[in-house]
């Protein structure tokens, strides 16, 4: 099983998260039938979404990640809770794009750079937490990066990969992330900064064989490991909060549904799982209506 390990240089100066995410973003791209770039780019915001997944307080908050920098792959969307179940989707998942000058899947370009990163915060309360960004790179690492440090005041360095396999199987997923606190030094920050210099890729290491919690103590001297937990492709729909949704509907629309198309089926966007409605249970729903 997947896991996000939660560490901190001993002094409290710098906050480290890592996370594996392979079985993970295996199932997703297997659910959504992606091609490698896009496997890709929705791997690298997955494990974006897990690591701020992990940072909410509450089991009841979770966080909702948008991108769109308006490339082939059009918008990628991806929700997190803080017990490490993650879900999301790409709205074009048939996108293969290989850079001429690295023979690398492209994910600046799919991605695009003409457009936002958006982080929701969804809190429960009155008014949710959103924060966006102009897209730097659609690289998604280095956009993340730019969201930490300018929308949450937080000087961060994020890694984020996904290394796809000749057949399309996912060899490695992961993201780390290295945040300087507030009561970091100068000296603090020169440190990271050449821990950063030399950091190799994220899917690298743990297609390697490192495990996150060995990815993190392996960055600075004096890391102390605060807790792990699992992180899991989990999606919360079902038939019967579809119900509820189709309950809501015009009833003339129930009415088409019934009549002419004798039932119905709906698709959740975020894991492809399909239901289908008989016209009998349409019927019992136009009745209550």
């Amino acid at each position: 099983m997947d896991t996000l390990v939660k560490a901190m240089t001993k002094n409290g100066a710098i906050r480290i998260l890592v996370t594996d995410t392979t079985q993970t973003v295996q199932e997703a791209a297997s659910r959504h039938k992606t091609l490698p770039t896009a496997s890709a780019a929705l791997g690298r915001t997955l494990s974006a979404t897990a690591l701020l997944g992990s940072q909410l307080k509450d089991k009841d908050e979770s966080v909702t990640v948008q991108i769109n920098g308006k490339g082939p792959l059009g918008t990628i969307l991806c929700e997190a809770n803080m017990v490490g179940e993650v879900r999301g989707f790409v709205a074009n998942p048939d996108v293969i794009l290989i850079n001429d000058e690295t023979h690398k899947l492209d994910v600046g370009k799919a991605v695009g750079k003409d457009g936002t990163l958006r982080v929701i915060r969804n809190t429960r309360m009155k008014a949710d937490f959103t924060g966006t960004v102009e897209l730097q790179t659609g690289e998604i690492g280095d956009d993340f990066a730019y969201y930490f440090t300018v929308s949450e005041q937080t000087p961060s360095a994020v890694s984020l990969g996904v290394l796809v396999g000749k057949d399309n199987e996912i060899l490695a997923s992961g993201g780390l992330l290295i945040q300087m606190l507030p009561s970091a030094s100068e000296t603090d920050l020169l440190i990271a900064e050449d821990v950063v210099k030399h950091l190799r890729p994220i899917s690298e290491m743990i297609h390697d064989g490192m495990t996150p919690d060995s990815i993190a103590l392996a960055l600075f001297e004096d890391v102390e490991i605060m807790g792990m937990s699992t992180v899991k492709f989990k999606c919360s729909c079902s038939k019967d909060h579809l119900l509820d949704a189709l309950s809501t509907i015009d009833r003339d629309e129930l009415e088409i549904m019934i009549k002419e198309d004798k039932g119905a089926e709906i698709t959740c966007h975020f894991c492809n799982t399909t239901y289908q409605f008989t016209e009998d249970e349409l019927t019992r729903i136009h009745r209550k209506s």
